[in-house]
């Protein structure tokens, strides 16, 4: 029978078990020991100092240590506290971690999992409230997860863990608390495959992470209205679900893209430019975006609010894109 957990305990079980499967899989990272946001929590009993490390607040040393060990044979898990915090560790990760396997000749793997949390929406100030997602998907060697909720952040963290090549895990903190089913018996999602949330023939939403659930409040109102909407959620977006993505805008025509980062060289851009360019002659309308404004996130609580995305600016979106006949 499934079971109805957090997407914060979903994130803890699928290391929990992971660590009790492969004796190579560790945790290192700042304030692990404790658990930051709660995701770690309890490991520290049952597994030792030895494999949940606390570390310096040293982004470039721990995350260059964590690629040490992968090389070394080891399936470390690297939390950087916050994402923006990413930044620190650049040369690392772009330079050495994304790289590895390209550099040596395909002679050596980087099995890296990098966790890190995205703490939009919770008042943390411009420089811990970053979503920076799509700058991972312009590295190429780096593979990049979003989970929209619980099933999908136990089962896509699994897959991370075991995978050969070096992941980025952005946890939305927005979600932490978000309630939701996952199966009694071991689920591993595989990258590259999307999860069809609606199916509708009128429009297509395409909504990443924690713009999933006012995809879906936004998408529930038109379909009460009898608009047919599907709603697509990618999961992974190196690699992406371009046949789902594609198949879908082709049957409904129109597509709004729903990604609660800033709108500049984002994957809603990309998504939008793609849809765009292999879809044409089925589109019914251009292709919109729906993200937050382009500005570093306010600590203001009202500022915060009004910049991110909701589900009536997806809403609005929505409606504005059915209005129209033609994209030419």
């Amino acid at each position: 029978m499934p079971r109805t957990v957090t997407y914060i305990q979903a994130l803890h079980e699928a290391i929990d078990e992971e660590m009790a499967r492969d004796e190579r899989v560790f945790v290192m990272g700042e304030d692990v020991q404790v658990g930051t946001f709660g995701v770690t929590t309890g490991l520290l009993d049952k597994y030792g100092a030895e494999r949940l490390r606390n570390t310096p607040i040293a982004e470039a040393g721990f995350v260059g240590a964590g690629l040490g060990a992968a090389i070394a044979g080891s399936r470390p898990i690297v939390e950087v506290e916050f994402a923006s915090m990413v930044y620190m560790c650049f040369d690392q990760l772009v330079n050495q971690i994304a790289k590895t396997r390209y550099m040596s000749g395909n002679q050596v793997s980087a099995p890296l999992t990098i966790r890190t949390a995205v703490a939009m929406g919770l008042s943390a100030g411009a420089q811990h409230s970053d979503t920076p997602h799509a700058l991972f998907m312009h590295m190429p060697g780096l593979k990049v997860v979003v989970p929209s909720g619980p099933r999908e952040a136990k089962g896509l963290l699994k897959t991370a863990i075991r995978d050969d090549d070096p992941v980025i895990f952005l946890e939305n903190m927005v979600l932490a608390t978000t309630k939701g089913e996952i199966p009694d018996e071991e689920e591993l999602i595989p990258f590259g495959e999307a999860n069809l949330l609606r199916e509708g023939d009128d429009l297509t939403i395409v909504a990443l992470g924690s713009g999933v659930p006012p995809a879906l409040q936004a998408a529930d109102r038109l379909i009460a209205e009898g608009v047919s909407v599907e709603v697509l959620d990618p999961r992974s977006i190196v690699p992406m679900d371009w046949r789902s993505l594609f198949a879908s805008a082709r049957k409904t025509g129109r597509v709004v893209v729903v990604d609660d980062a800033t709108p500049h060289c984002s994957f809603a851009s990309e998504t939008a430019a793609a849809v765009a360019e292999y879809c044409f002659d089925d589109l019914k309308a251009p292709p919109r975006r729906v993200t937050r404004e382009n500005t570093p996130v306010p600590f203001s609580p009202p500022l915060e609010k009004y910049i991110l995305i909701n589900d009536e600016k997806v809403e609005a979106a929505c409606r504005a894109v059915l209005s129209l006949e033609r994209a030419r």
